[in-house]
């Protein structure tokens, strides 16, 4: 195919996906639906416009790969830590019993040996990305519920590179094979894992912290150290792109500069994961009957996995213990058969496993079940509300009283300047969290005795605002003087929050105040008054001009513990 061609098709992928998307997230669906659907319609389902299989894998690999990197840099051991012992069971747990439910409901519904393996195997993921971004959407990614679903999917995470690797073994009716390639996979998993941890600790933070101030060069070392994970991995045996990827994104994710890396690397990450879905759809040959092949089966089974799912969540939370609501809220939340279903059918289907009709199967079942648990999700609490009184029942005197650290009723300061230097201290005294969020990657290691945490990032990044947790935040001190950022802080604070903002203009400062800013500092206009006050008095009293400035000096000093060279006035008066 020439290159005009190649490209011709890029286009036609990115713009039907485009318009889909636009028209998918006024439904308030996730756009991965719309790049599922753009595929569906531009391959041999519908039109069969887009047909090149070498665009097709190559995109496949790159866009599985960073979706992979993505997904290990959203796993922060220390977001579970309260709670890690638990979730970890209600994962296991979870894996082991939505599996065999899968596979019930598979070979119930006739399918033959190697397609119910398939089949259960690829249905047990949650949505990672769509139930990160609803919960996120919501500020419900700190809470309790919210911290289980994150703890599970991280498992779940672990499982699917697992699963992966099985799936790339030439043959999976030797079991030898299958174990021989398990104990490959798990001993590079291993190895690789061990690397990317003490890299994290002794080879990330010093490189990082040389570079993070120059926000090209840290993108850029970023992708670097993913393809390099990628290289490692995927020259030793097939299916390490994608452990290598999800590898390389698990030692970045530990880091300090972890959040800001992730809003920069989202938008690359996403123009690939576009590509990649919507090569799932161009993938399923045959035509509409091979999609709709199985429709009833995909509609029988995706009741019977979301009603199901949602009970095997409910009893292993319940049984550790953490409280109905809690308990039913990260249950429904966890009911879907998620997009990573269709990377392992895709990945089947290329090994010959499966047949087009069964990947779509999958596609049709992720779809339904993707579309309903949006709204579920969005709608849990209202849901809840109706179903309390029945499910009150299931309530325990010895429920845990699991505490989630997260910040409420906190003081930020955004931007690390003069003024915000001397507030901090202030603010360390009446609030018992304050938290300090800059760009700037020296203070990440300055700050690590101060009485207040530091998060490195762009505040303008919403992963920023949500590590922050500013919604709840009391107190809000920004020394950015752009009028859009301190606008949006004001949009999103709570509405009794004391908010202290910064302008240049005198309109800047009157919009601020229109939109409930509690003080607008106004340096410039500030630093004006009192120069022409200075001013004044030099022309009209120069000794008490001399005193003036002998007390700045005097404050100085304090500032910096440093004596003063040489106080005005000790060796004569200044020239004028």
């Amino acid at each position: 195919m020439s290159q005009i061609a190649l490209a011709a098709d890029f286009a036609i992928i990115i713009v039907v996906a485009t318009v889909i998307g636009i028209l998918v997230r006024q439904l308030g669906q996730p756009t991965i639906i719309a790049y599922i659907a753009a595929g569906v319609i531009l391959g041999p389902v519908a039109f069969d416009i887009v047909t090149d299989e070498g665009l097709v894998y190559l995109m496949s690999e790159l866009g599985l790969g960073f979706l992979l990197f993505l997904l290990g840099m959203k796993m922060r051991f220390s977001d579970i830590k309260e709670i890690l012992r638990p979730v970890t069971n209600v994962a296991v747990g979870q894996t082991v019993l939505q599996t065999a439910l899968a596979f019930l409901v598979a070979l119930a519904l006739g399918f033959g040996t190697m397609e119910v393996l398939v089949i259960s195997l690829a249905t047990v993921f949650g949505a990672t990305p769509i139930i990160v971004k609803v919960l996120s959407d919501k500020d419900e990614i700190t809470t309790l519920p919210g911290k289980i679903d994150v703890g599970v999917l991280i498992v779940q995470d672990i499982y699917l590179v697992v699963v992966l690797a099985m799936f790339s073994a030439d043959s999976l009716d030797n079991v030898g094979e299958i174990l021989q390639t398990l104990a490959i996979v798990f001993a590079m998993m291993a190895f690789i894992g061990i690397f990317s941890i003490a890299s994290s600790k002794y080879i990330l933070p010093r490189l990082f912290r040389r570079i993070a101030d120059n926000k090209d060069v840290f993108l850029i070392v970023a992708i670097a150290w993913a393809f390099l994970f990628i290289a490692a991995a995927g020259s030793q045996f097939d299916g390490g792109i994608e452990i290598g990827a999800f590898l390389a994104g698990l030692s970045l994710a530990q880091l300090p500069y972890s959040k800001e890396l992730e809003d920069r690397i989202t938008p690359i990450t996403d123009f690939f994961i576009l590509v990649f879905f919507a090569s799932i759809g161009l993938q399923i040959e045959g035509g509409a009957a091979s999609l709709f092949a199985y429709w009833q089966e995909a509609i029988v089974a995706s009741i019977v996995l979301m009603v199901g799912n949602f009970w095997i969540m409910f009893y292993l939370i319940d049984r550790e213990g953490f409280g109905v609501e809690p308990t039913f809220l990260a249950s429904i939340n966890m009911v879907q058969v998620s997009e990573f279903s269709l990377i392992v059918g895709a990945l089947a289907l290329q090994q010959g496993y499966i047949g087009p009709e069964i990947l779509g199967y999958l596609t049709l079942m992720a779809l339904l079940t993707m579309t309903v648990s949006t709204y579920i999700v969005a709608n849990n609490h209202a849901i809840y509300g109706r179903v309390e009184p029945w499910f009150r029942r299931f309530e325990s005197a010895d429920d845990r009283d699991a505490e989630i650290e997260t910040y409420s009723d906190h003081a930020i300061a955004i931007g690390r300047d003069d003024i915000t230097e001397r507030i901090l201290p202030l603010l360390a005294e009446r609030y018992d969290d304050v938290v300090l969020i800059d760009r700037r990657a020296g203070h990440v290691e300055d700050d690590a005795d101060e009485p207040y945490d530091y998060i490195f990032g762009d505040f303008r990044h919403s992963e920023i605002r949500t590590e922050a947790n500013l919604s709840e935040a009391s107190f809000v001190l920004s020394s950015s003087v752009e009028r859009e950022v301190n606008e949006a802080l004001l949009e999103e604070v709570a509405d009794d929050a004391v908010v202290f903002v910064e302008a240049e203009r005198i309109d800047d400062a009157r919009a601020l105040y229109d939109r409930d800013a509690t003080y607008v500092v106004m340096s410039t206009h500030l630093t004006a008054e009192m120069l022409a006050e200075y001013l004044e008095r030099y022309l009209e009293d120069r000794s008490a001009f001399d005193e003036t400035v002998n007390d700045d000096l005097e404050r100085l000093r304090r500032r910096s513990h440093e004596p003063a060279d040489e106080m005005i006035g000790d060796g004569g008066e200044t020239d004028g």
